[in-house]
């Protein structure tokens, strides 16, 4: 039953990727009028496949990128399919299409718009929408004011027509994989030959026959780095640990032209690259692999949210700010979790906050949690940049128990936790070859994956 105290509000969510979606489906749900404003042509967000980079900034230096995803044509999953799907839209096979377990990034776009057309949510979405601003509503700045609303300032990107509107909340859904993460290298500026963020890597063609410095060995670094073998001349893969996993030694030790090789530590105008070990190389092309950082540059809170290192503050639970919450809220902030039923459990709580379902608790007992939440990272000598870097299965089950969302399955944990220890061991071949076969059983025979009936479900075993 809805409460005597339900509110319907008028809510803007800016992004129409995976969180923009499910926080659409959500706050309708609730019985919120949604207008979700979305830059691209399509939903997808990050998924949304982009081959042109022609004329964006090879190291994303500038305030407004023009491509948004960083995608490159070969990416494949790096989690199983079966933990990806929303808890009442699971990703399932389809004939036709791709039908491994590790699909490609457009199997994935494809199950974004399937989820977007079963929901009917594409009627909610103003396409080719670049949001240039969102502030609040003149005297409506008091900290803390129980009906505060938000200006909306947006452009139709093809008819350049401006558009100002006001509304009662705003749910920022822009996702963090577009704004190149740079680190700080000595000589970097003075440096004449070619350098480039891997958000604009898209084929290994362009560079055949080079010798290439990869910085960076997570996840982008390793998987360029593997592709890149069969075309560069050389391929130095260098990271602040030389301590790398057995599959990446696995990788190293099969291809004569990929090297290990430990921070640089300056670049000279000659095109050499210097190693803190002491060796060095001449090198065409310097690849960034160094991640992604938040950026909000439509979003004005006359400086109540902040962007430190990668730290975006105050926020509690990596979600609401406290003194402007709940009508301002961010979804899809944390990384290193299974990200879509996460989501979720965000869109489920901001949208039973604004109707007034629920409560958050007060400003000072948010604030003292975001404190306490801190110092706990600090403690650990955790970096200020892995702030919203969650690893943690518990955290999100008590996320949820703030409205009631399940449990992760223990299904979906235990063949995460398998993807990561394959991936570790064989890197080259963990997307095809795999040891879970009773745990992928019992996936597709539970609750999540039978509830839209067995005929919907095509699963290669």
């Amino acid at each position: 039953m809805v409460s005597e105290t339900y509110r319907s509000k008028n809510v803007c969510v800016i992004g129409a990727g995976p969180s923009g979606l499910v926080a659409a489906r959500e706050l309708r749900k609730e019985g919120h009028k949604v207008v979700v404003l979305e830059q691209n042509h399509d939903v997808g967000g990050q998924w949304l496949y982009d081959p042109n980079v022609e004329g964006e900034d090879p190291l994303g230096r500038v305030p407004t990128l023009k491509v948004h995803s960083s995608l490159y044509t070969s990416l494949r999953l790096i989690s199983p399919r079966e933990i990806m799907g929303f808890t009442d839209f699971p990703f399932a096979v389809k004939k036709g299409r791709d039908m491994r377990r590790f699909p490609g990034h457009r199997e994935l776009l494809l199950y974004l718009k399937d989820f977007c057309d079963w929901f009917g949510l594409r009627e909610l979405i103003r396409f080719n929408t670049r949001v240039s601003y969102v502030g609040m509503l003149d005297g409506d700045h008091v900290v803390g004011c129980k009906d505060l609303k938000w200006v909306v300032k947006s452009v139709e990107k093809k008819t350049e027509i401006f558009i100002e509107e006001v509304f009662d909340a705003v749910v920022v859904a822009t996702g963090h994989y577009s704004k190149p993460r740079l680190p700080s290298i000595q000589g970097m500026d003075a440096w004449k030959r070619k350098q480039l963020h891997s958000h604009i890597y898209r084929v290994p063609e362009p560079f055949r026959d080079e010798v290439v410095v990869v910085v960076g060995t997570s996840l982008s670094g390793q998987d360029i780095s593997m592709e890149l073998v069969d075309v560069a001349k050389a391929i130095y893969l260098s990271g602040k640990s030389l301590d790398i996993s057995e599959g990446l030694s696995k990788v190293i030790s099969k291809h004569e032209n990929l090297h290990l090789r430990p921070q640089i530590e300056a670049l000279q105008e000659d095109g050499k690259v210097l190693f803190v070990d002491g060796s060095w190389v001449i090198a065409d092309t310097i690849m960034y692999c160094t991640g992604y950082s938040y950026t909000f540059p439509f979003l004005d809170t006359k400086g109540i949210v902040t962007v430190d290192d990668d730290r975006v503050s105050p926020l509690y639970e990596h979600t609401f700010p406290p003194s402007l919450a709940p009508s301002l809220s961010f979804i899809g902030i944390p990384r290193k979790i299974i990200g879509f039923p996460f989501f979720e459990s965000q869109a489920k709580w901001i949208a039973q906050l604004l109707s007034g379902k629920t409560t958050l608790p007060s400003r000072d007992d948010m604030m003292q949690s975001i404190k306490e939440f801190y110092h706990s990272r600090d403690v650990a000598g955790i970096p200020k940049h892995n702030t919203h870097d969650i690893a943690e299965f518990e955290y999100c089950d008590k996320y949820g128990d703030h409205i009631g969302f399940p449990h992760l399955e223990e299904w979906r944990k235990e063949l995460c936790l398998s993807a990561l220890r394959n991936a570790e061991t064989d890197l080259e071949t963990y997307r095809d070859s795999w040891d879970d076969h009773e745990l992928l059983q019992e996936a597709l025979q539970s609750p999540h994956f039978t509830q839209l009936g067995a005929q919907d479900l095509d699963f290669p075993l």
